[in-house]
């Protein structure tokens, strides 16, 4: 274990408290806080058996929602850091304030890339960037979320630390808009279909290396009232990670169709969302500020590596191979549409 984190003999020990805790990002942060000797409590309904706790963690089981549920089995305990990565919504957060004023000396919530400014007008993308994102409410909601923790600050010393991920995957999660669809149809040498141009720029993050940086700022007070974006500094066009996935897949040259987001959005009010108000924009992120705040981090993990571990982890547990009929049939009907566009030009 020393020689994965030489720097766990320099760490103190911190008292940290995760809500959630299986989750992609949260996982790995777990098992990180653990390996590098934090006394990690995870607070979850102990209903995720896909990715188990470390050993060493303490589990308490209770709703975040049931704030009397939370207030039982918490009472009596402080923490030098909570960690926040299942609030979503303005009322998530108020019960936050309300649940860990006074009893944490830092409460870091998860927000999200997605609420910088879309389109951004600039990159690469900083903290400074503007939050704005007029095409998703999930964006929207995490703003407005971060406003909340940010005036308790000003006006309470409510002692906030903002995380903001971009696309954080592991071995779980296919990073195509039609996930394990998108791998069947390579391997069945069907069209696959892609957003825009697949031009645009994308940065993936592999959940073992953005645990490096997570939790390496729990418990640091120079952190509080501060935001922190933690992405890979690897970007790549669509085309490229769809490339990625085929040679992971075992397909040579899959073939790609390209159509608009806005169509797709059209034809998908489930995908449109997600597509208008993320995906189909290119962020390149500077995580100059959280490597100034813990040194010696840096992503290791090339994307061409995490789509190995994805497809072996797939191929490995056929239950998790669900080809989704409706992506199928729009697949299908838009690839139709599209080669009549070309058709008649």
């Amino acid at each position: 274990m020393s020689s994965l984190l030489p720097e766990a003999d320099t760490v103190s020990p911190r008292n940290i408290l995760f809500i959630g805790g299986t989750g992609v990002i949260s996982a790995a942060a777990a098992e990180r806080a653990v390996a590098l000797g934090h006394r990690l409590t995870i607070l979850n309904r102990g209903r995720s058996a896909g990715r188990p706790v470390p050993d060493g963690a303490e589990v308490l089981h209770a709703d975040i929602r049931d704030t009397e549920a939370v207030r039982e089995v918490l009472r009596g305990r402080e923490f030098d850091a909570v960690a926040d990565f299942i609030s979503f919504t303005p009322g998530h957060a108020r019960a936050g304030l309300e649940m860990f004023r006074g009893r944490t000396g830092q409460y870091v919530f998860i927000s999200s890339a997605s609420a910088y400014q879309k389109p951004p007008n600039t990159l690469p993308i900083r903290e400074s960037t503007p939050l704005k994102n007029p095409f998703w409410k999930y964006s929207q909601d995490k703003i407005a979320c971060e406003e909340m923790f940010f005036e308790a600050y000003r006006e309470q010393d409510f002692p906030v630390t903002v995380v903001r991920p971009s696309h954080t995957y592991d071995r779980t999660k296919i990073a195509m808009v039609g996930g394990w669809t998108d791998i069947h149809r390579m391997r069945a040498g069907m069209p696959v279909l892609v957003h825009g141009d697949g031009t645009s720029l994308w940065t993936l993050t592999h959940s073992r290396d953005f645990a490096k940086a997570f939790v390496g700022l729990l418990g640091r007070p120079q952190a509080v009232g501060e935001s922190y974006t933690i992405t890979s500094d690897e970007f790549l066009p669509w085309n490229q990670i769809y490339r990625l996935f085929a040679r992971a897949a075992g397909v040579p040259e899959p073939e790609l169709f390209h159509v608009s987001s806005e169509t797709i959005a059209a034809h998908s009010k489930e995908l449109g969302p997600n597509l208008l108000g993320d995906r189909s924009h290119s962020v390149v992120f500077d995580n100059s500020k959280i490597k100034a705040l813990v040194p010696d981090y840096k992503a290791t993990i090339p994307f061409a590596d995490g789509a190995r571990e994805i497809i072996d982890w797939h191929d490995q547990h056929p239950e998790l191979q669900v080809v989704g009929e409706d992506f199928m049939e729009l697949s299908d009907r838009l690839y139709e549409w599209s080669a009549r566009g070309v058709a008649g030009r």
